[in-house]
């Protein structure tokens, strides 16, 4: 599909100019706002068993009419794009400022910079290949998956894609445009040895099209990977439990940092002061070398944007720079509030949810030492490569996490693979625990979504090999 520079009013035989009189009228008052129109497209097919399971095709369009006042907010969507739909939020989000007494501003605040940065090609992904092309891809990894051992017993693939475009408009006619891709192809396996049975799954994907999922070198690629998961998976024995030493490994164990440290460097919870790092602002809350930022200016990342849902360009934000909180995640409201700059954190899952700071690509910058080294220094511990499912407690930063691979470290050297262990700790307190960090910095293979008061949006993580001197590891032996 080409995109018309008025897509929005061609497309919805929508007026542009009584669409921003509507908005300009909608907000007169108030202190912020917007109006975010949104238009996507997005198919999934699932190979499993030898078969094609499932495919389908969606379109979804709407808009989320807001205004804010103070603390308060309005809001008020609809799947509806019409100037008759928009007329009727505008007099539902009007209730805020009807229901208001407290302290606004005179005129309603400045709209976000303009930018002309592109991070990711606008082309449509799911126009680029027929529908047999992806059929006979998933087809291919199926085949080939199986032809690897008699060990897999069974195969899954997915592939995902979705084209998004989004526009959003604030008072005077000002506009702000994104055309988001999203793909990804995901490879899950489930192998037998006896009587025992081990599942195993890797992918990848980010904010561009399908061309490189087709790459032979790729898609074998994420099949071996899945197939070694499982390998090792089969091999592996009950995991150890007590304290002891723990090395993350470098690249998708960043998923810990996202959970445990991430969530609680988003404004809200410390303009709430419900974080664990509410007012540590300046002081020291991680050991000397340890500095993560989060950056969604990083080409065809699945974590990137262009702009934000509010319009703000992202920007690489330093949260933790050697060891010192110097940063939060803003979105416009909570920076406002709390009298800081917008990072260009302000995402939300689509038009029928209101923004919130978020994550974008989250990650620790590399450091000094050689991964061996860093293995070597320990003499019995656990060396945790990939994780699975997590919970945290923002408020006290306790976390719970399950390591999908994982090793016993021996004498300085990686030894037999393990299964069912579990970290368990404090995300404040564990960044104090860092005591070597790796110069492997790697960001996951493009798969994170993040979740965060019921919206799911796209992330990524990353890290470089870590030691932690002491954590508890949740055990089965």
């Amino acid at each position: 599909m080409s995109l018309h520079p008025d897509f929005f009013y061609t497309h919805a035989q929508m007026d542009q100019g009584a669409v921003e009189r509507l908005t300009d009228r909608s907000l007169m008052g108030l202190d912020d706002g917007e109006l975010y129109l949104e238009y996507s497209q997005s198919e999934g097919l699932a190979f499993d068993d030898g078969r094609l399971k499932s495919a389908s095709f969606d379109t979804a369009q709407g808009f989320g009419l807001r205004g804010v006042m103070g603390e308060a907010t309005g809001y008020a969507h609809a799947s509806e794009l019409s100037e008759a739909a928009i007329l009727r939020a505008a007099e539902t989000i009007r209730a805020v400022k009807n229901g208001h007494s407290g302290h606004h501003a005179e005129t309603i605040a400045p709209p976000p910079p303009g930018t002309n940065r592109h991070l990711y090609s606008p082309d449509n992904p799911l126009d680029a290949h027929e529908f047999s092309q992806k059929v006979a891809l998933l087809a291919g990894i199926d085949a080939y998956a199986r032809s690897l051992d008699s060990r897999v017993v069974q195969v899954s693939a997915s592939l995902a894609g979705r084209w998004q475009v989004v526009e959003i408009l604030r008072p005077g006619g000002i506009r702000a445009r994104d055309i988001r891709p999203l793909v990804r192809l995901n490879v899950s396996l489930v192998m037998a040895n006896g009587d025992r049975l081990e599942s195993a799954s890797f992918g990848g994907g980010g904010r561009h099209g399908y061309d490189d999922f087709f790459n032979e070198a790729t898609w074998k690629y994420y099949v071996d990977e899945a197939f070694r998961q499982g390998e090792v998976a089969l091999e592996s024995v009950d995991a150890p439990a007590g304290t002891m030493p723990v090395v993350l490994g470098p690249g998708w164990p960043g998923i810990l940092l996202h959970e445990a440290i991430g969530h609680g460097l988003e404004g809200d919870f410390n303009r709430k002061k419900t974080s664990a790092f509410s007012g540590l602002m300046g002081e020291r809350v991680a050991s000397k070398g340890v500095t993560v930022v989060d950056d969604g200016t990083l080409d065809n990342r699945r974590g990137s944007l262009t702009i934000d849902d509010e319009g703000t360009p992202t920007s690489r934000t330093v949260l933790i720079e050697d060891g010192i909180l110097t940063g939060y995640m803003q979105d416009r409201t909570n920076a406002r509030l709390m009298g800081m700059t917008p990072t260009g954190n302000g995402r939300r899952e689509s038009y029928a949810h209101q923004p919130m700071p978020r994550m974008t690509n989250t990650y620790a910058l590399a450091g000094a030492h050689d991964p061996g080294e860093i293995l070597a220094s320990v003499p019995d511990g656990l060396y945790a490569v990939n994780f699975g499912g997590g919970q945290v407690d923002i408020t006290s930063g306790k976390f719970v996490f399950s390591c999908t691979e994982a090793y016993r470290i021996r004498g300085g050297k990686i030894a037999e693979p393990v299964k069912g262990a579990t970290l368990i700790g404090n995300g404040p307190d564990v960044l104090t625990r860092v005591k070597m960090i790796g110069n492997d910095l790697a960001l996951d293979n493009g798969v994170g979504t993040c979740g965060k008061a019921g919206q799911s949006v796209p992330a990524g993580v990353g890290q470089p090999t870590m030691l932690i001197d002491e954590l508890t590891v949740g055990g089965t032996a």
